[in-house]
């Protein structure tokens, strides 16, 4: 399965040859963006600030790569992945494809293919990379490692079964000597986890299941041993670090079966939930479920963001989750305390919240034969696309959508399987929404012009820019204070991924996903 490396100039193997400073992971990222959120925060903002709310308007693009796919090329690939760089290069994916592109011209230096076996080829949102390695998951369900300097494959290891339509999306991450590997599945009703690698040899390092196990803390939250050990509870996205903690921080996905839960009844965790992970061990300190029995669709993988604050005069280390049911949420990321919980969209499916802030579901809103009314529809007031918060201005900032829709259960059986519904959507429109982390308000909404929905990564930076794409393959420039528009530029596709920055030579580069390519802009001075 191994497959040739392209095009590496002497000039790339010099910079790849030094490798990643290990330290470039504990730090605001500037010269490199080498994780998946740029560091372990989740924030997505970056200290950089050459280009500035002032000069913004200068922007003008230094370079694009066109995904090359080879012979043969897929249809229709989006850029899900959120490039990571390092020395110089810029290294991304997409199912079963990796690349390396100079980071100052975009010129490709290798291209790696992986012969799948199958699997959903959904999307895969990037890249790992610990020393001189890279490492991605691929849509069958492989764990592969490759040599940064010529995308030579070192090993692979399997890390979830495609016959019982397992499929991985996830960007790896790395934390010391682990890489953080999850996947996705819903369509066979099989159980979710998350996994640490060795990054030497592929080999397990622990294993966390997203379900509990018969005699487990919290396996009452379950009818029975069959329901939980096929309840879900999908790692399909990368999380966050804490390194003074030393907690990893992650969102889960929905049970299943998804639509139907007569035959799970209970709250079902840790399904829909902030965990938090010793990230040596595995074993899980706190948990707090954003949607306790869910049957909406409403996973709960979105970015658990990490930054410290001020609530009722007192410093506090804080966590917030825009999350995909329509509620924000903020809490004390020592202990998973509440602090906000209060919905960011129109809803209609909760009763409140209970005594520690998670959401009552109104069992009157669950699918029925004859539909229901769902706000928000199933694909959420947000969904996967990376949310961001700007220390400088105390806001957090989520790609929104107003949306509604008729959900129906199309399987009504005592042990209901699969998917067990169906969804017509009837309305929904997007927006960009900053709220303030302390209550919850929104501060500002900038409205996108027609109907449909929106799944915009953001990005922020020191020079007071807010960077994120719209409905009509824009890529855009916003003030993070009031939400007006500095710059907008039109791609050749959307803006499905996470924007990303980094500083070279004195200049900075701000680079983007639009459809099946990557643009790079510079300030024209």
């Amino acid at each position: 399965m191994k497959k040739l490396a392209i095009s590496l100039s002497l000039s790339a193997v010099a910079l790849l040859g030094q490798g990643l400073d290990p330290a470039k992971l504990l730090q605001p990222p500037t010269d490199a963006w080498p994780t998946f959120n740029g560091d372990y925060s989740g924030r997505r903002f970056s200290p950089l600030k050459q280009v500035n709310s002032a000069n913004v308007g200068n922007l003008t693009l230094a370079w694009t790569y066109r995904m090359n796919f080879g012979p043969n090329a897929p249809g229709g690939v989006t850029m899900k992945a959120t490039p990571i760089e390092v020395n110089g290069v810029v290294y991304f994916s997409a199912p079963d494809h990796a690349w390396a592109v100079d980071a100052r011209t975009g010129r490709q230096l290798w291209h790696y293919t992986w012969k799948s076996k199958g699997g959903i080829h959904i999307g895969s949102r990037g890249i790992g990379i610990y020393r001189d390695w890279i490492y991605f998951e691929t849509p069958d369900n492989y764990l592969v490692c490759l040599n940064a300097k010529d995308g030579t494959e070192r090993w692979h290891v399997e890390i979830g079964d495609v016959r019982l339509e397992y499929f991985s999306t996830p960007a790896p991450v790395v934390i010391k000597n682990h890489i953080i590997v999850g996947t996705g599945g819903d369509s066979l009703d099989v159980p979710g986890y998350l996994e640490a690698r060795d990054p030497e040899t592929g080999k397990t390092q622990w294993h966390w299941n997203s379900t509990p196990r018969v005699g487990e803390p919290d396996a009452k939250t379950w009818p029975n041993k069959d329901a939980m050990e096929h309840g879900g509870g999908m790692t399909w996205m990368p999380g966050t670090y804490d390194p003074e903690l030393n907690l990893y921080y992650l969102g889960t996905g929905n049970p299943n079966p998804v639509f139907a839960g007569q035959g799970r009844k209970g709250d079902n965790l840790y399904t829909c939930s902030i965990v938090a992970l010793d990230v040596d061990t595995g074993k899980m300190k706190w948990y707090f479920q954003a949607s306790p029995h869910d049957t909406h669709d409403w996973d709960a993988v979105q970015t658990p963001v990490l930054f410290d604050g001020v609530i009722d005069g007192k410093p506090r280390k804080l966590i917030a989750q825009a999350s995909r049911n329509g509620y924000f949420f903020v809490l004390d990321r020592t202990n998973g305390q509440k602090i906000v919980s209060k919905p960011y969209v129109p809803i209609n499916w909760s009763k409140g919240e209970d005594k520690r802030g998670q959401p009552i579901p109104n069992p009157d809103k669950d699918p029925k034969a004859d539909g229901i009314l769902s706000a928000p529809a199933a694909s959420g007031g947000t969904n996967w696309a990376a949310p961001s918060f700007s220390p400088q201005t105390g806001l957090f900032y989520v790609s929104s959508t107003e949306n509604y829709s008729l959900l129906f259960m199309t399987d009504t059986d005592n042990k209901p399987e699969g998917f067990a519904g169906k969804e017509n959507n009837l309305w929904s429109k997007a927006a960009l929404t900053a709220l303030d982390y302390k209550t919850g308000e929104k501060k500002w909404v900038h409205e996108y012009p027609g109907q449909g929905g929106g799944n915009f990564g953001i990005l922020t930076t020191a020079g007071n820019v807010l960077f994120t794409g719209d409905p009509f393959s824009n890529f855009l420039a916003f003030d993070p204070a009031n939400g007006s528009i500095l710059w907008h530029a039109r791609l050749g596709g959307a803006v499905a991924n996470g924007p990303m920055t980094y500083q070279l030579d004195g200049k900075q580069y701000v680079v983007v996903g639009g459809g099946d390519s990557l643009y790079a802009f510079t300030l024209n001075k």
